[in-house]
């Protein structure tokens, strides 16, 4: 019970591990696309970040959205500078396993990402997604601009009715200003693609697809 705990709990102030000054090493290249993973990223380009439970299936479903020009999966919103897989893991960094996407606004919209988002996992559970239990599996959209924090609570309330509606529980997903992404290492990076029968715990599709929620991109 005590580790189960601490395994769902954000760590207090003065408890994060103290993690490094610099970035863990990744790979530069999209083991799919061969695009840049940190760029440079065409002009016109916009960024999004969304966290969905474990990021190895979250960016599988990004990644092969059209008008997606590059995936990349890391940590968000922790107070661990460049942690490693296994600090994120010991609950003691207060990350979530993110997706970062870089989409081209003119043949995808913001919206249709959102809709990818809440339609790809079950958003009101907390610190946890499927069997998957602890910090870094919570729901969160981090915004870049005051336009994807609009969009991203007005769904946010559109799907939470939709929901509430059928019986469910209210949605627990965070909407904050995107922080700083750190890059998981490369054994993450387009993991299903490396490992196509490899563990995805999102499985089809989420809870707010199956029930059908009617809400329109």
């Amino acid at each position: 019970m005590l580790f189960s705990r601490k395994k769902t709990e954000m760590p207090a102030a003065g408890q994060a591990l103290p993690g490094r000054p610099k970035p863990i090493p990744t790979t530069e290249k999209h083991f799919v696309s061969g695009r840049p993973l940190k760029g440079p990223y065409p002009e016109g380009s916009a960024k999004a970040i969304f966290a969905l439970g474990c990021f190895w299936g979250a960016e599988r479903k990004f990644w092969q959205l059209p008008g997606v020009w590059v995936t990349a999966v890391g940590y968000v919103a922790g107070a661990t500078p460049n942690p490693t897989y296994e600090e994120v893991c010991s609950g003691r960094t207060g990350h979530t396993e993110a997706v970062l996407v870089v989409y081209d606004p003119k043949q995808i919209t913001y919206n249709e990402l959102l809709k990818t988002f809440w339609e790809s996992h079950d958003p009101t559970q907390g610190m946890r997604q499927g069997n998957d239990i602890g910090t870094q599996y919570r729901s969160g959209i981090y915004t870049f601009n005051d336009a994807q924090r609009k969009a991203a609570e007005e769904s946010k309330k559109q799907y939470e009715a939709a929901l509430k509606a059928k019986g469910y529980s209210a949605i627990t997903t965070e909407i904050l200003a995107a922080p700083e992404f750190y890059f998981a290492d490369d054994y993450h990076q387009q993991y299903l693609a490396k490992n196509p029968r490899g563990y995805c715990g999102l499985g089809g599709t989420g809870v707010a697809c199956q029930i059908g929620t009617g809400v329109a991109a």
